[in-house]
Order: C-alpha cells, then sequence, then structure tokens
C-alpha cells in the first residue's frame, strides 16, 4: 500500500456503492471515515462503527472540515439532472478537498462516460465533475463502471425475474455488457489508492465478461433452477415502468432518474459497438483484483423470493 494513503474519507460511505467500498478499503488495511449529512448514517451498515463526519456536498465549508486530516478521498455521488447543479457539486468538493490538503481523489461516476457530451444531463454533469476534480490540480483516479450486477435485484427488475420468470431490461438484443459487481468496483477503487499506476487517468472498468440479456437469461435460469426468459425492452417502456412502480404514473418527467436511464440505453443501443463493453485486461494489469463472475455473483443471490 502507498505510505502516503491511510486515512480516506468516503462520500456516500452508507449506500450501496459504499459499504463494499468501506469494506474494500478496511480489507487493504485502510482506515474510513465516512462523510454524511447523517450522523447515524452507519449505524445500519455492516460497519457501524465506522466513524462519522458531518459533510453536505452542497456546502464547501463542510466538506472542508470534512476533508481535514484526511490523506484522500473516495466517493460517488448521486445523480444530478440539472447539470449546473451537478458541476456546483464538483466545484465544491474538488476546492475543499485543495484547502484540505487531500493527496488524492478517487471518483466512481458510476457509470459509463464518453469522452464528449452526450446531451445527456445526468452524463454529462458527471463530465462537469471531472473537470472541477482536474482543474483543481489535486492528484486523481476516475473509475468509471460500465453496469451494475446488482441492477438485477433491484425492485424495478428482481421482481420481474421472481414473479414471472422474465429479465426485462432495457438492452437491445444484441447489446453486450460487462456487467460488475458492486464488490469488484469497490476493490477496483482501493487497489487505484495503492498505486501511482492510474494517477490522472479515466478507467473504464467492467467485469471480466460481455453478455447479452440472452446470457444473462442463461445464467439465471442455471442457478435459480427456473425457466428465466429475456425480454428486450425499449428505454421507454422501461421508463414507463419504473415511473409506474414509484408513482403510480406511467408519465415520465423529463428531469426524473427514470428518464435518464432511457436516456443513457437510448445512446448504448443506437451505438454499432457497445460502449459497455469493456476488455478487462485494460485495467488488470494495473489494478490487479480478482474479478466476480456473473455465474458466481448470481449464485449468491436469492431468486425465490
Amino acid at each position: 500500500m502507498s505510505a502516503e494513503i491511510k486515512k480516506v474519507v468516503v462520500l456516500g460511505a452508507s449506500a450501496d456503492q459504499g459499504v463494499p467500498l468501506v469494506a474494500a478499503l478496511r480489507k487493504a488495511g485502510m482506515t474510513p471515515t465516512a462523510a454524511a449529512r447523517r450522523m447515524e448514517a452507519m449505524a445500519t451498515t455492516p460497519f457501524p462503527d465506522t466513524p462519522t463526519v458531518f459533510a453536505d456536498i452542497t456546502d464547501q465549508a463542510s466538506l472542508k472540515k470534512a476533508f481535514e486530516g484526511q490523506d484522500a478521498l473516495a466517493m460517488h455521488l448521486p445523480f444530478e439532472h440539472n447539470r449546473e447543479k451537478a458541476a456546483s457539486f464538483g466545484r465544491n468538493i474538488a476546492a475543499a478537498a485543495k484547502a484540505a490538503g487531500l493527496k488524492k481523489i478517487i471518483f466512481n461516476t458510476s457509470c459509463y462516460i464518453a469522452d464528449h457530451d452526450l446531451g445527456v444531463t445526468a452524463h454529462d454533469g458527471r463530465r462537469d465533475i471531472q473537470k472541477a476534480i482536474r482543474d483543481s490540480g489535486v492528484n486523481h483516479v476516475f473509475i468509471e463502471p460500465v453496469v451494475f450486477m446488482n441492477n438485477m435485484i433491484a425492485p424495478w427488475c428482481k421482481p420481474s425475474i421472481v414473479n414471472h420468470g422474465m429479465f426485462a431490461y432495457p438492452a437491445s438484443n444484441t447489446l453486450k455488457i460487462s456487467f460488475i459487481s458492486l464488490g469488484d468496483v469497490g476493490a477496483v477503487m482501493a487497489a487505484a489508492l495503492q498505486t501511482h499506476a492510474v494517477d490522472g487517468q479515466n478507467i473504464a472498468i467492467g467485469g471480466p465478461e460481455a453478455l447479452t440479456g440472452y446470457d444473462i437469461a442463461k445464467t439465471l435460469s442455471k442457478v435459480s433452477g427456473r425457466d428465466i426468459k429475456f425480454n428486450s425492452l425499449s428505454p421507454t417502456e422501461f421508463a414507463e415502468n419504473i415511473s409506474e412502480l414509484v408513482t403510480g404514473s406511467r408519465v415520465v418527467p423529463k428531469g426524473s432518474v427514470y428518464n435518464g436511464m432511457a436516456l443513457f440505453y437510448t445512446f448504448y443501443n443506437e451505438q454499432p459497438v457497445s460502449p459497455l463493453a469493456v476488455d478487462p485486461d485494460s485495467f488488470l494489469k494495473k489494478l490487479p483484483v480478482n474479478l466476480t463472475s456473473f455465474a458466481d455473483w448470481a449464485s449468491q443471490q436469492n431468486w425465490n423470493s
């Protein structure tokens, strides 16, 4: 481990992506501190003893105070569909990190990031956050996971698998996706803190296999002992389904998370070469972690309830 990185402050530590990150940091011998708006944020996680400091990404002063005395920042952020607001998060975090003297920032973008704006505010706002961090001069690594395996156990996906034997997803029949587990994302982020080999880089990461929806359904059938089919939803139908689940209405508000997901998958499906298929050798040479196959991950889930 790099001797200079021992204490790591984590934004989003109590969330689905943050808990595996805290686990990975601990396993690597680093000491994570959660930075959150709620001081009891870690109480219901597997790591309730994690030190917690107050921080609000809209308040630069609170971030600076939370970052003081730490060596590095590791974070993921909520998707923000107001681009200027997202950019302000980046400016606040970058300025606070620089003022606090942090040695490195690891930013998990939580999605594929193109090398240009897409006209999708959630995506383009991520690029603005990256720019703010880059412009701050603080050493950084941008970890860009394509799609999470854990999407399949989300309330907008798993019930269809369990109740109807249907993996319904907004991917075209031929779209290949290198689904990655959240545990592996955390391990990659921890590894990026332990080396200078990827400093200043954007690292696209994915699981060990690029799979179509039919591949996913075949594996789910095998591990669940049931016949699971794949239903290729249009991104619009997918967004309408989630909107109905959350709000009771199939009307999809323009600035909603589900509309943002529809825009993402519309872009993915339209590309001649899948932007979601990642060659794992492209990052494992510099960030050696043991990637979890989809079959291994799926076998650890409960597909009966």
